[in-house]
């Protein structure tokens, strides 16, 4: 079943995170419920008016009551097809949670951050690509727009529920929870692979000249939640979260892009590719990535596609694999 592969995924790696988690002698957590409670609530709410929405368009303009939506959403959404809509959506969650945890104990390694600015001044013939972004752009509103930009990739994750919901295939919606699920991990393995801050640590004058904004008070509480870490690496709210190579902002970015390519929307796969050239660039401009970030991160995207998609399968493979899904599709 195309649901146990998943949960194979997550079993696996949350059992690293707990050998990990044994090594280190810090519990799992999940500070204020931030990545897991929090992040499921809001999977429901989410579920809830995105299944609303559908059956809305899905009826008939003219039968629009309350008992017509609920039987077009019961038509849509039969108990066999939400469990394994909803069993999906809780393992990437498990995941995601999982890959906070691993990725707040890796400030525990020593950072590279000195190898990471060496290749991208070798890549810029000794200039730092930040400073030439600085130089193009100015340093006023070009740093709070591509803010908005850095900023605005949180609202992305709606797409998580939004694929479960509105796709018409089931197994797309998981295929897409899929390759974030394989991003994620990519992600954490290439944290430890080559730990590191950022190039708004290792070269802070590079970005003295930028105003203070979200951005740069951010990597302040991030950098003092390192410190906490490092100093009480036992206290009930050390947690830190600050981490640079491979750029996930870029990665997950570049999964939703593809898949939304793959699967068909066109106008939605240009606006992201826009943002997606205008994520890397704020990624840069604002110090939280180095170049060499942002171009793994792209790989690390589209590794977690390929993955993602052959381990749900082809259509054939997969209903021979869970024939309650060609059912529901």
């Amino acid at each position: 079943m195309i649901i146990l592969r998943l949960w194979v995924v997550t079993v696996c790696f949350a059992a690293v995170a707990l050998a990990r988690s044994w090594a280190i002698d810090i519990p799992v957590r999940d500070p204020g419920g931030a990545f897991f409670v929090t992040r499921v609530a809001l999977s429901l709410g989410l579920f809830a008016v995105f299944a609303t929405v559908e059956a809305a368009i899905r009826t008939p303009r003219g039968e629009r009551s309350a008992r017509s939506l609920w039987t077009t959403f019961r038509r849509r959404w039969p108990a066999r097809r939400l469990g394994v809509a909803w069993a999906c959506l809780l393992a990437y969650h498990l995941v995601y949670v999982t890959y906070h945890n691993l990725k707040s104990w890796d400030v525990l390694n020593a950072p590279r951050d000195h190898a990471l600015t060496r290749v991208d001044m070798w890549l810029f013939l000794g200039h730092s690509p930040a400073v030439l972004l600085h130089d193009l752009l100015g340093q006023g509103i070009a740093a709070h727009a591509l803010l908005l930009v850095y900023e605005a990739f949180p609202t992305l994750m709606v797409l998580v529920v939004a694929g479960s919901v509105f796709t018409p295939r089931l197994r797309d919606g998981i295929t897409v929870l899929a390759s974030l699920m394989f991003a994620w991990i990519l992600g954490t393995a290439s944290y430890y692979a080559v730990p590191s801050l950022g190039p708004f640590h290792d070269r802070p004058q590079d970005f003295a000249g930028l105003p203070e904004t979200l951005a740069t008070r951010t990597q302040a509480e991030y950098m003092a939640q390192r410190a906490h870490l490092l100093a009480h690496p036992h206290a009930a709210d050390a947690f830190a979260q600050v981490s640079a190579f491979a750029s996930l902002h870029v990665g997950i970015t570049t999964v939703i892009t593809l898949m939304a390519g793959r699967l068909g929307f066109a106008r939605t796969a240009r606006a992201l590719q826009v943002f997606l050239a205008l994520t890397c660039v704020a990624t840069i401009y604002l110090g939280w990535h180095y170049v060499v970030d942002d171009i793994a991160g792209l790989a690390l995207g589209w590794a977690a596609v390929w993955l993602g998609t052959r381990w749900v399968g082809t259509r054939d493979t997969a209903d021979r694999a869970d024939p309650s899904l060609a059912r529901a599709a």
